[in-house]
């Protein structure tokens, strides 16, 4: 539901004062009202001021990659991942932006990141077995750790890069967290799969 009043309240505390924090709230605002245009413009023009604001930035990636700019928002989603390198907002947005060109085992690399930060996120679930499905046989087992480690700043950085060919047999994804949280999306995952594979 939009919140005109809170919107209009924004607005008029940014007019009053073009350098004011209300910039990232009203960004955000427009991005969740689908004002996509407003929520970049505002973010664009309130960092000018702010470009610290690790909130506002996050809006704009997420606003960019609704309008479609998916690079843009890459760049900005990476900026808030140096700074912050646990900021589920920007690791959960890059993995998207991953999904959407059609790399899905970037993204489910991203997902899994972003779910050992939230454990049980319903959405991030939902996410994690979408990507499997798209991947099918090409899924990782989800028998145990692979051998080689997960690189995820790499994987985050190349989220900023352009897309390239996406091939038929993409690079095993590394299961990222701690040995217990491995352990716990392993188990997580072996019941998406019993459950996929008994039809419900």
């Amino acid at each position: 539901m939009v919140d005109l009043p809170r919107i209009e309240e924004l607005r008029r505390r940014l007019q009053k004062d073009p350098a004011s924090i209300a910039f990232a709230q009203l960004g955000e605002e427009y991005r969740r009202a689908g004002r996509f245009a407003d929520a970049i413009e505002t973010c664009r023009t309130g960092l000018a001021h702010h470009p610290g604001y690790l909130s506002a930035h996050v809006t704009l990636g997420r606003a960019l990659v609704e309008a479609g700019d998916l690079e843009a928002a890459a760049e900005a989603l990476a900026r808030v991942h140096t700074a912050a390198p646990d900021n589920l907002a920007a690791i959960k947005g890059l993995a998207d932006i991953r999904h959407r060109r059609g790399e899905f085992q970037e993204a489910l690399t991203l997902y899994w990141r972003a779910l050992a930060l939230a454990p049980h996120d319903p959405e991030l679930e939902h996410l994690v077995g979408v990507v499997i499905d798209e991947l099918g046989e090409r899924a990782p087992a989800p028998a145990g750790p692979p051998a080689a480690p997960l690189d995820s700043a790499a994987v985050i950085k190349t989220a900023a890069e352009p897309v390239t060919e996406l091939t038929s047999h993409p690079p095993d994804a590394a299961v990222p967290g701690t040995p217990e949280q491995i352990q716990t999306l392993e188990r997580w995952l072996d019941t998406i799969l019993a459950d996929r594979d008994s039809g419900r």
